[in-house]
């Protein structure tokens, strides 16, 4: 089976935010990061300055220096992919023009979160976007985050604008989504680990993950096995994983916490979070590195 083309990229990591300790953006951290992720970490896209890169407590200026320092760290090796979604339609447009001034190969956008808007609204901001930049445009289908879902017949409608390309799908709605990616040529995205498997049965292209953070080469792999004709492969290394994506995404932290408390237990750039959030304690810390290290351990002799 070929892979599918998409212009976000296919193995997609939603990356953290570097911070120093004393909370500042921390660019040479985002920079070694990204140059991490995209050799080793086997990820030929990156999502910057989403809801795992804290946007809610970055500035727009933060998120416009983050882009141009991990454009230049990546040098075209990967696909860069803004997160610019807000509750507020001019703000959102202000920063998917920001983004792809700043260097952004396309621009994610969240449903309005909280006012919870109808759906001709919902894609009323969407058609915004898209009118205003011209580069790729990836909806965020999240309705457990934002209280709304984008209705599969609003996704066929917002199919039709050349800029609207892909979906990244956490409404977990497997027939909705197979509908879609059917009757569209929507680019679609798993953005909940367990899923990567299903929605590529039925056509999806990828997955952003935030897991693959720490974990991008064996997720990697099981959607090469797939892609190679080889499913029971393909199947053991994605339960192989599932273990860790329950802990990280789960267990009662956010993702952001575990991916930066795993990230910083590895020696890798990641720092504090910024308040609401708490960081990972000592004790989680230890459980994640551990079931790091069974998974990696348990893949295979090359550690996948």
């Amino acid at each position: 089976m070929t892979p599918l083309p998409s212009p976000f990229g296919r193995t997609v990591c939603a990356m953290v935010t570097p911070f120093t300790d004393d909370g500042a953006l921390d660019l040479d951290g985002a920079q070694r990061l990204a140059d991490h992720l995209v050799g080793a970490g086997r990820c030929d896209g990156l999502v910057l300055s989403g809801t795992t890169g804290e946007a809610p407590t970055t500035t727009d200026a933060e998120k416009g220096a983050l882009i141009r320092a991990v454009a230049d760290a990546v040098a075209g090796r990967a696909r860069i992919t803004a997160g610019v979604g807000t509750n507020d339609t001019r703000h959102t447009v202000a920063l998917a023009r920001a983004a792809e001034a700043a260097g952004a190969d396309g621009v994610l956008v969240v449903t309005p979160y909280y006012s919870r808007p109808p759906q001709d609204a919902v894609a009323a901001h969407f058609l915004a976007v898209a009118d205003a930049v011209g580069v790729p445009v990836m909806l965020y289908d999240i309705p457990g985050r934002t209280g709304t879902r984008i209705e599969t017949d609003t996704l066929l409608r917002l199919a039709g604008h050349p800029r609207v390309a892909g979906v990244k799908d956490c409404a977990y709605d497997l027939l909705g989504s197979a509908k879609v990616i059917a009757e569209t040529g929507l680019a679609y995205y798993s953005g909940a680990e367990e899923l990567n498997l299903p929605l590529r049965s039925v056509g999806a292209v990828g997955y952003v993950s935030t897991v693959a953070n720490a974990a991008g080469p064996l997720l990697a792999a099981a959607l090469d096995a797939f892609e190679a004709g080889a499913p029971d492969e393909a199947v053991r290394l994605q339960q192989r994983v599932l273990p860790l994506v329950e802990l990280m995404m789960a267990s009662g932290l956010p993702g952001t916490v575990t991916a930066k408390g795993l990230l910083g237990a590895l020696g890798l750039p990641g720092g504090p979070v910024r308040a609401p959030l708490q960081e990972a304690d000592g004790e989680r810390v230890a459980e994640l590195r551990k079931a790091y290290e069974a998974t990696v351990a348990h893949s295979s002799p090359s550690g996948v």
